[in-house]
């Protein structure tokens, strides 16, 4: 036999022949040299690592597989399972090529052949296993048979196309390293070495040097029309406009050599995403990362951050910049939906292939990623694709937004688990946050090797680096101090509300609680004030459109804003940019209080003090009075629903610190406030509190906990810390499990879309989510009425058993106890 008797891919038509295993290991080979020159592997490494990659199919050659791709046998080892079986049966023969240790190899060795998103768990014992070999290994190679001999060739003729790769001089950290980072790369260059439309299977049987010199050509092409072909980063100017106190640090800040974190702290409206990008681009330069992952905590603040990329990023880089979308809704975003479109593009315009935009998975691979950070999260738990999501990355400056929103225990520690699988593969990172605590900056900076413990803010912080502080201050119109003032029932909201709306304030009433938010719109119009309602209990249409309506009236460039009244939830605190004059909110934590106001008396530049209703920004507090304390529902009295959203000790904390304070100064006097409520001195809370703040810390260490036992374990390898498991086993995030509604009406035709008018979007348009305790108590429509089955028959399996349809009748009514309205949202009602 000989190397040209195993098929590796089976004919693409009836006219077509079969690709040769070593013909497509060659394709992928190929791949990986376009691919892996930008990450700065010295010679001997570089190749070592493709001729790794070229060996990934080395499985394929083997008795089980052909007759599994000719006749159809199913086979009892997978074809990657075989390739580590052979690599440690043919370990000799490499040995004498890639040198290095025993140890290093079999642990690359199980890295490379767990390519299809998973390391293999049969026990196949290792390089240096004495006695007889496990069961798994003797079995495995009897699924090989014939094809022993050929495979042992093919291992042979690869090593002699890449004459300088070595393995010497590795360290067992970076072998460690680069077993997380090589399943991941070698995903890549399949996935792109198996285009068929470039990559053809030959008519003949040329050797294998003259095919690796066609493959290389069909490479470079298959490479740049997935998206992937590496750019340089341009050093232009990427502002017009004037930097900022805080964009002019990041411009000459000292960068240190190596892996580097910077934390930029600054108030809300400061430019730190300009400043971030600016950072970015000059580290960029320096060699530190080949694109950006900007990371964001929800779905809505990523639509926006991507609105703003798209602006921006296409300047970056000397070729045409790809740019992808990464969340779970991502094909819903009419921005990232006319990049995808395609089209005449200028070349400081932004692009994005149609291979990249086929998964989330592939959206992190692009020059400029924009997503939520569960997509950079995944990176760090044990799932499917966990290591390719990670090389994704690795080549990334890692920017993550809005990071005090990741302190909470369980997202806190997933993101100090991925800040620390990042600088392992020589990753960068930049967190820009305006109410982070110095404790946690403390334990982010000391994962590069920092440490701070500077009061000063704002602040720029590199670890390890230089910390500048003392920035110089604006000169243009500020908003000066918020004064503070106390609102005590939900009636005198409504009041002061009614009474600024009426002298033509555009105002606003952040709550806690949806069923809160619902219920002050309601309060409002009994006034006769027509309120808009926004939160996330709406359909996507609705939520989308409501969305636009307030950003045409109370956004930055907003026109007729005068009277306009917004009561909202906490996705007005950092998603959209809207300005208002006045503001309500519910008492919350200091850190979402600050947020929140900074959404009042915003764009002082277009809307200096002189120009508005309101003599001076006022945030009111809807809040009891922390110093009458008599039990631990100390908050249930003023707040209904929205009583329940957060820790009652940080509340009372803040309630008490900020009504003494009487003043939210900005940006001089935040550290003080966020340190007072959420730092490591925090002041002790009333008796009658006591216990329900140690409930609260306990719950804490046991989210840290959970995500210690979720978290892969990094130093153990890929082989023996990656796994394959399903992502709603290993969450994100901790909370209250979500139902998904799909929304429908009743039309003679049968039932359509919520969101009919949306075209082929409209049923992902028409879903809203709610909590799965509170929908499971109600009587939800029976999912197998004909009506509904006509609908749902051609949904997967998993989604059939996770979302649920529901018709909407006339009224609104859902079921008893539910009804869903277009200016009110999702509404649960007593069933008493």
């Amino acid at each position: 036999m000989g190397l040209a008797d195993w098929p590796g891919k089976s004919a693409a038509g009836p006219e077509q022949v079969e690709h040769l295993a070593v013909h497509h290991m060659l394709d992928v080979s190929a791949v990986a040299e376009c691919l892996i020159g930008p990450f700065g592997f010295d010679r001997p490494l570089r190749e070592a690592l493709v001729l790794l990659v070229a060996l990934h199919d080395l499985g394929k050659i083997s008795d089980s597989f052909r007759r599994m791709l000719r006749e159809d046998i199913p086979q009892s080892f997978r074809h990657w399972e075989l390739t580590e079986a052979l690599l440690l049966e043919l370990d000799p023969a490499l040995a004498a090529h890639l040198r290095g240790d025993p140890w290093h190899r079999q642990t690359l060795y199980a890295a490379v052949a767990g390519h299809h998103g998973r390391p293999s768990k049969r026990n196949m014992g290792g390089l240096e296993w004495s006695g007889r070999r496990p069961r798994d290994y003797r079995l495995a190679l009897e699924a090989v048979g014939s094809g022993l001999d050929d495979a042992r060739a093919a291992v042979m003729a690869f090593c002699g196309l890449f004459p300088e790769a070595s393995l010497d001089g590795l360290s067992d950290d970076r072998t460690i390293a680069l077993s997380w980072w090589l399943p991941g790369f070698c995903t890549v260059a399949d996935w792109i070495g198996s285009n068929t439309d470039l990559l053809r299977p030959p008519t003949s049987c040329p050797a294998l040097p003259d095919y690796r010199a066609k493959a290389r050509e069909a490479a470079r092409t298959a490479v740049a029309g997935a998206g992937l072909a590496s750019g340089r980063a341009r050093d232009i100017r990427l502002f017009d406009f004037k930097l900022r106190p805080m964009q002019a640090s990041c411009a000459e800040v000292p960068l240190t050599d190596g892996p580097m974190l910077a934390v930029i702290e600054d108030e809300t409206g400061a430019g730190k995403t300009e400043a971030a990008l600016i950072l970015a681009q000059r580290m960029l330069l320096a060699g530190k990362g080949r694109g950006l992952f900007l990371a964001l905590p929800t779905m809505a603040t990523a639509d926006a951050m991507f609105r703003r990329a798209a602006e921006t990023v296409g300047r970056l880089f000397d070729r045409q910049t790809t740019l992808t979308l990464a969340h779970g809704r991502a094909g819903l975003s009419v921005d990232f939906r006319d990049i995808l479109k395609g089209g005449p593009r200028g070349e400081d315009e932004a692009t994005c292939s149609d291979w990249l935009a086929e998964s989330r998975r592939r959206a992190l691979l692009a020059d400029v990623g924009v997503g939520t950070i569960d997509q950079a999260l995944l990176s760090v738990l044990p799932v499917k694709f966990q290591a390719l999501r990670h090389f994704g990355l690795s080549s990334k400056i890692l920017i993550v937004d809005e990071v005090h929103e990741l302190g909470e225990p369980y997202i806190g520690a997933e993101l100090e688990a991925l800040l620390r699988m990042h600088r392992a593969a020589g990753g960068s990172a930049i967190l820009l946050t305006a109410t982070l605590p110095m404790a946690q900056r403390a334990r982010l900076l000391s994962i590069y090797g920092g440490a701070s413990d500077s009061p000063a803010y704002p602040a720029l912080t590199v670890a390890g680096g230089t910390t500048m502080t003392g920035l110089r201050r604006d000169t243009g119109p500020g908003k000066g101090a918020v004064r503070i003032e106390q609102l005590s029932r939900p009636d005198e909201a409504v009041e002061v509300l009614s009474e600024w709306a009426g002298k033509g304030a555009a105002c606003v009433w952040v709550r806690n609680a949806v069923d809160d938010a619902i219920a002050a719109v309601v309060m409002l119009r009994e006034k006769g004030i027509a309120a808009h309602l926004l939160h996330a209990r709406f359909a996507l249409s609705d939520r989308k459109r409501i969305e636009a309506e307030v950003l045409a009236r109370a956004g930055k460039e907003g026109q007729g804003r005068e009277g306009f009244v917004l009561v909202g939830t906490q996705v007005l605190e950092s998603s959209l940019d809207l300005d208002f004059d006045v503001m309500v909110s519910d008492l919350a934590p200091m850190a979402a209080l600050i947020q929140r106001a900074g959404r009042l008396w915003r764009h002082m530049a277009l809307r200096p003090a002189a120009s508005r209703p309101v003599p001076a920004p006022v945030l009111h507090v809807l809040s009891p009075d922390p110093a009458q304390v008599a039990n631990a529902h100390w908050l249930h009295g003023t707040l209904d629903r929205g009583a329940w959203v957060y820790p009652v000790a940080d509340q009372w904390r803040t309630a008490d610190v900020l009504f003494r304070a009487g003043w939210i100064e900005a940006p001089s006097g935040l550290r003080a406030l966020i340190e007072a409520v959420h730092g490591e001195e925090a002041g002790p809370v009333p008796e009658a509190l006591l216990e329900a703040e140690v409930t609260a810390e306990g719950k804490g260490a046991a989210a840290r906990g959970h995500a210690a036992q979720n978290i892969v374990d990094l130093a153990a390898g890929y082989r023996a810390g990656g796994q394959a498991n399903d992502d709603a086993r290993y969450p994100t995030r901790l909370g209250e499990a979500q139902r998904v509604l799909v929304l429908a009406r009743r039309k003679t035709s049968g039932l359509r879309a919520w969101a009919d008018e949306a075209g082929p979007e409209a049923w992902p348009l028409s879903e809203v989510s709610a909590r799965l305790s509170r929908l499971d108590a109600l009587p939800l429509p029976e999912q197998s009425a004909p009506e509904i089955v006509a609908v749902t028959r051609d949904w997967p399996e998993w989604k059939r058993a996770e979302y649920h349809l529901c018709p909407v009748a006339e009224d609104g009514k859902i079921c008893a106890g539910l009804r869903y309205e277009e200016e009110y949202g999702l509404i649960f009602q007593s069933l008493a």
